[in-house]
């Protein structure tokens, strides 16, 4: 088995949508090495095998469908054994590869000492609400440090509902009493790219009803400091996302210093 500890290098996490992309390109790379040589192969026979009128019955050795290597060490015998051995080899190598990375996505990457945030997503008609650890509820907006892993548990409270969002290629199925964890991660270099705050729109994948189209959010991804200032000045309050500016920030700082 391996290890979804050797997946991360270091504090280099890879979001699901980078092991996603990852099994898509080996599998589609792979797939067309082996195609190229099966046509190739397939090719070269028909060339080999033509009827050119200069080959006797005698001395053409053609193979016939569904005939089956007899004896032992034939040269017929010789090339199933190679086929079989390594379309095994390249089989058995890719369920072995795409099984680790799976599980890499299933558990998520390892947060060693700093633990994991865990939020409970609730869906409900129609909008979103994240409750944090200590009891804060945000509404609308969930917002998260960068460069940690996010878990989240989602439920709805009345119909079915569905929290993805595409720009996070993350998804997860919202029923009532029943709980769905998913994680992502999103890291600084993401986060100062995009000015020092990543925003990534949330959508409902589930039609639940005539407000469906309108129940959307927004997932934030902030500094770690930041972030960290922000939910110390949560008290288990319930809130509408609001939440104060850069300045405003500074400025509630600079008071409270």
């Amino acid at each position: 088995m391996i290890d979804p500890v050797i997946l991360q290098q270091g504090s280099d996490w890879r979001a699901q949508a980078e092991v996603f992309d990852e099994i898509f390109f080996v599998f589609l790379a792979l797939g067309t090495l082996v195609g190229t040589i099966v046509v190739a192969y397939t090719l070269w026979n028909v060339y080999k095998y033509r009827d050119d009128g200069n080959r006797s019955d005698e001395e053409f050795d053609a193979p016939e469908v569904g005939e089956l290597p007899t004896g032992q060490g034939g040269p017929k015998a010789k090339k199933l054994f190679l086929s079989f051995g390594l379309s095994a080899i390249v089989v058995i190598s890719l369920v072995i590869y795409s099984y680790g990375l799976l599980l890499y996505v299933e558990e998520g990457p390892d947060n060693g000492d700093e633990g994991d945030i865990e939020i409970l997503v609730e869906g409900y008609q129609y909008g979103w609400a994240y409750e944090y650890p200590n009891g804060h509820t945000e509404r609308g907006e969930l917002i998260v440090p960068a460069d940690q892993r996010i878990d989240i548990n989602v439920t709805s409270r009345d119909v079915w509902h569905n929290f993805g969002s595409s720009d996070l290629r993350i998804k997860s199925d919202a029923i009532p009493g029943d709980y769905n964890e998913n994680w992502f991660f999103v890291s600084s270099e993401d986060v100062a790219a995009q000015g020092g705050e990543a925003t990534y729109t949330v959508e409902c994948f589930e039609l639940c009803g005539p407000g469906h189209s309108a129940m959307g959010g927004q997932i934030t991804v902030i500094p770690q400091d930041e972030w960290e200032e922000w939910y110390a000045s949560t008290n288990g309050t319930e809130s509408a996302s609001v939440r104060p500016s850069g300045a405003e920030s500074g400025a509630l700082s600079g008071v409270s210093a």
